[in-house]
């Protein structure tokens, strides 16, 4: 069984892929097996520090063995890479259209992170 998790916008394929890993607001966990597609919210994204861990481990706790997003900062990629899961940077487009490139072999696995730390951070307010 192998299972890939997209930074989503929404609960939908049909959502575009959220750029951010760590502060994404869904992660659309997809069986590649049976295409079975389970949505789930990313508890992270509305924490101040170390949403990528967050959402790292969010990832690692629904199986999934592969990434697909835009952008992955350093401590988020340290933690999916310890934990033996692919990550796959610059990925654009629907989800539906990530998974399909994905499994017909035209994405290649990041060898580093592609955002500093905290740079999905939203501004500060004053």
């Amino acid at each position: 069984m192998m299972k890939i998790a997209i930074s989503a916008n929404t609960t939908e394929l049909t959502s575009p892929v959220d750029a951010r890993f760590g502060r994404c607001a869904y992660f659309l966990i997809v069986d590649l097996d049976d295409m079975q597609v389970t949505a789930v919210p990313n508890r992270a994204q509305e924490q101040n520090d170390g949403a990528g861990i967050q959402a790292a481990r969010i990832v690692m706790e629904n199986g999934a063995t592969a990434v697909l997003t835009g952008h992955c900062g350093p401590n988020a990629y340290r933690t999916l890479n310890a934990a033996g899961i692919a990550v796959y940077t610059g990925v654009t487009g629907t989800a539906a259209e990530a998974m399909a490139q994905f499994r017909d072999g035209k994405l290649s696995a990041s060898t580093g992170p592609n955002a500093l730390s905290h740079a999905g951070m939203p501004p500060a307010t004053s």
